[in-house]
């Protein structure tokens, strides 16, 4: 007789050594705005690109987390907006046998690091499809980006 297996959010493999699991990771917005389209074409200049990256982190039932990346890029040329791309792309994650206090770093670290990839990836495909080169964010240093709003949070005390 077959044993029915049920796979919760949570769930891991029995004997499982401590750490980060995921489960799941998806799109969960994406946005793409091109206000001046045929401004592309007129000249080769590269757009100024500014970029601003966001994390969060959401509690679910049996030990896991939705662990949020955003991604906000807004590129202009000569002062004029040439696009605004934004994407949010998120993972289920499960912590197996893990001391609260590193349970923060590691779904503010890596858990994002492990997300940034495939969000790149989106992000780059979606720029190249509204008719600029693909979008090839570097590397992000989310120990740092954390470290950062461990200071900023310690500052906001004082």
């Amino acid at each position: 007789m077959a044993k029915k297996i049920e796979k919760k959010a949570g769930a891991i493999p029995e004997n499982a050594p401590p750490g980060l699991f995921i489960n799941a990771q998806y799109l969960k917005d994406l946005s793409f705005e091109n206000p001046n389209p045929l401004d592309a074409y007129k000249n080769n200049d590269k757009p100024d690109i500014a970029v601003n990256v966001n994390t969060a982190v959401k509690k679910l039932p049996e030990n896991a987390f939705e662990v949020t990346l955003d991604l906000k890029t807004e590129a202009k040329k000569k002062g004029k907006i040439a696009f605004i791309a934004e994407v949010s792309y998120a993972g289920i994650f499960t912590l197996n046998q893990v001391p609260e206090e590193h349970q923060k770093p590691l779904l503010l670290i890596e858990a994002p690091r492990m997300l940034f990839p495939f969000a790149r990836n989106v992000l780059a495909e979606t720029t190249r499809d509204g008719g600029y080169p693909p979008l090839m964010l570097n590397p992000i240093d989310f120990a740092a980006l954390y470290q950062k709003n461990v200071e900023a949070e310690k500052n906001k005390k004082n």
